[in-house]
């Protein structure tokens, strides 16, 4: 199949997250910036990915897994923008949109590896799981997780924070929670307490959140 527009895959996202996160069944063409005979609409409806009824247009079961991947691709594409090249907030995601369309040809895969397999955005969405992720699930490989699903004792690498708000980030960096550093679970009740070089913190559920760990 050869591959699609960036406007496809953009139409295409906005009905996967309308059917599978908002629990719609369809997106009006309006709302899609569409119009009946759009070039756009032409070129899904050839490989039969949607179909339009009134003024509305729907996903069909054929289109279903491209645009699950169309997903996958944005919100990987967030979390490099984001968590590896610190472009944050509005620049990140327009940055995130327009890097989304090149990541085809294995190059998702690339980046989700990199990335150690996320399994949400930054937006604390969850990211379609590729066959990397299966395989790495399978190999025992955990991926990046937050630090309230780690046990006593546990450790691993600090891969990137979730923090959007500046008080909450400058307070976990004063601590020294920053990406690659060590950091090793000592207690997750009634409060989580952690270590990070030769000293320990402790932290409410809310903060250990947005603490993400990639585990070895």
């Amino acid at each position: 199949m050869s591959k699609l527009s960036p406007k496809a895959e953009e139409v295409l996202e906005s009905l996967w997250v309308a059917v599978e996160e908002l629990d719609r069944v369809a997106c009006l063409l309006t709302d899609l910036d569409l119009t009946p005979g759009d070039e756009t609409l032409r070129e899904l409806e050839a490989l039969a990915y949607t179909e339009i009824r009134g003024e509305r247009l729907y996903l069909r079961k054929e289109g279903r897994h491209e645009a699950e991947m169309t997903v996958r691709r944005h919100r990987l594409a967030e979390r490099l923008m984001m968590d590896i090249l610190d472009i944050q907030g509005e620049e990140g995601n327009e940055q995130a949109c327009e890097f989304e369309h090149l990541l085809h040809q294995g190059v998702d895969t690339k980046i989700c590896t990199l990335l150690n397999h996320p399994t949400t955005c930054p937006h604390g969405k969850p990211i379609p799981p590729g066959a990397c992720c299966d395989e790495a699930r399978r190999a025992g490989e955990v991926g990046v997780v937050p630090l309230t699903e780690l046990s006593s004792g546990q450790s691993g690498e600090i891969a990137y924070l979730a923090a959007n708000d500046d008080k909450k980030m400058q307070k976990l960096m004063s601590m020294g929670v920053l990406p690659g550093n060590r950091l090793e679970v000592i207690q997750t009740y009634p409060t989580y307490i952690f270590k990070v070089g030769h000293s320990q913190f402790a932290v409410d559920d809310a903060l250990a959140r947005e603490i993400h760990i990639r585990q070895r």
